[in-house]
């Protein structure tokens, strides 16, 4: 591809982006596939300016003030912005010659000519531009993370690693590390988690004999810190409420697994049917058999009524607002309404009140998002216990040297991770025990 087809792609991509609420990284994996013609080169060319991009958005946009933001807009500022794209590149890259865009009109050669020496970043723009988040959220963030809002806001706005899971019914973390190894993907362990190793190069993962094999799962860290401390056994009924896809369905399966490899007391649900659908096709490549599967009611599920006080775990992976994965999803930021968040904030509590009626007593419920976000987190916490006296708070540091040889990164009842804390994904947890 030339330099202006690559810009040109670029603008589609971001287009079909913005044309969504799906997240940004299936968008762009359907978008290099349908295009064959795309090579290595020019995969990393275009998904690097668009991801870029969808990083600076607010600082992009707030200098697009006098003017439409469209993706064709987006890109120009970020060329004008670049100390080496500047003006002189715009005749070659917006040519209209080929697959380049259509050259640029009056108002964005005025535009360009405006922005030349300017940086993305300037004095004048408020915290939401400089560090990347919609102003409705400004009080709200600052809340959570207090003299840390910076440091925090700034590394929620950095690319992520990618973590994988070691499935232990198949190997271990030096097994699957080798057979990595025998393929050219570098790998390194991580802080926290026992089981967990991260990729140091670019690679076709799903590709690979490991992948293939089920020796590995993608699972970023800190999902994977979640699911440890379920404290997950041989014999205990654990329910994973909120299943969805069922990445921490296989991760507790795998802590739950006897020498059969067969789970007979796992539960995944979710009340989206297409969601678990997908889980019996990853069940059989990570070799573990028997998890029930049941799709929830929206309202007064049967289910729950007839097993309830039957579970020794009960897993709430809770639907939140998502804040915590922005680094890897940098666009869905931007999607985010307050009417979204209540939405959220409302469902929580109702989850919470549902799943709490499946503890036997002694039991523990697993409350989880990923999201940093006080409403979400301690609020809902605070105000399930306050309305359920028979649950109590079980401080975090309590359960984590069972499993982690790492001190615990929690100093109050509840654990929150975060890029900026814990290199993981943002994360919050609280472990509720039936007295």
């Amino acid at each position: 591809m030339t330099p202006g087809a690559r810009i040109q792609a670029a603008i589609e991509l971001i287009e079909a982006i913005g044309g969504t609420d799906a997240p940004a990284d299936g968008i762009v994996e359907r978008f290099v596939r349908s295009r064959r013609y795309m090579g290595s080169k020019d995969r990393r060319s275009v998904t690097g300016r668009v991801y870029a991009i969808l990083r600076r958005y607010g600082r992009l946009s707030w200098w697009l003030a006098e003017y439409a933001v469209t993706s064709r807009a987006l890109v120009l500022v970020d060329l004008a912005l670049h100390a080496d794209e500047r003006e002189a590149e715009f005749g070659a890259l917006f040519s209209g010659l080929g697959h380049a865009p259509e050259p640029l009109d009056e108002e964005e050669i005025a535009l360009a000519a405006r922005l030349d020496g300017q940086t993305f970043d300037h004095a004048d723009m408020p915290d939401w531009v400089a560090l990347e988040y919609p102003d409705w959220l400004d009080g709200s963030l600052k809340a959570a993370f207090g003299d840390e809002f910076s440091r925090e806001m700034t590394a929620l706005n950095t690319p992520a690693p990618l973590d994988l899971r070691v499935n232990i019914v198949r190997t271990d973390v030096n097994g699957a590390r080798k057979v990595l190894a025998d393929e050219q993907i570098k790998t390194e362990t991580t802080p926290w988690s026992p089981i967990a190793i991260r990729v140091q190069n670019r690679i076709n993962l799903r590709g690979s004999r490991a992948f293939r094999e089920g020796l590995i799962e993608v699972q970023d860290e800190g999902s994977q810190i979640i699911s440890l401390l379920c404290g997950a056994k041989p014999g205990m009924t654990v329910v994973d409420f909120c299943a969805g896809a069922g990445g921490k369905t296989l991760a507790l399966a795998a802590q739950m697994a006897n020498e059969g490899v067969e789970v007979e007391t796992l539960w995944a649900c979710d009340t989206q049917e297409r969601f678990l659908s997908r889980l019996s096709k990853r069940t059989a490549r990570a070799g573990v058999e028997g998890i029930h599967q049941h799709v929830l009611a929206a309202r007064d599920d049967a289910w729950i009524a007839e097993n309830e006080g039957f579970a020794d775990v009960v897993l709430i992976d809770a639907p939140c607002s998502g804040m915590g994965t922005w680094r890897r999803n940098p666009g869905a930021k931007w999607q985010m309404s307050a009417e979204r968040l209540d939405e959220s904030v409302a469902r929580q509590a109702e989850i919470l009140e549902n799943a709490a009626r499946l503890i036997k007593p002694r039991g523990r419920m697993v409350y989880a998002t990923c999201s940093l976000l006080r409403e979400e987190n301690e609020d809902r916490v605070e105000t399930f216990l306050a309305a359920h006296p028979e649950f109590v708070p079980v401080p975090v540091s309590d359960i984590w040297s069972e499993t982690f040889d790492a001190p615990c990164p929690a100093s109050g009842p509840y654990l929150r991770l975060s890029p900026a804390t814990t290199d993981t994904d943002g994360f919050f947890c609280s472990i509720l025990a039936r007295v």
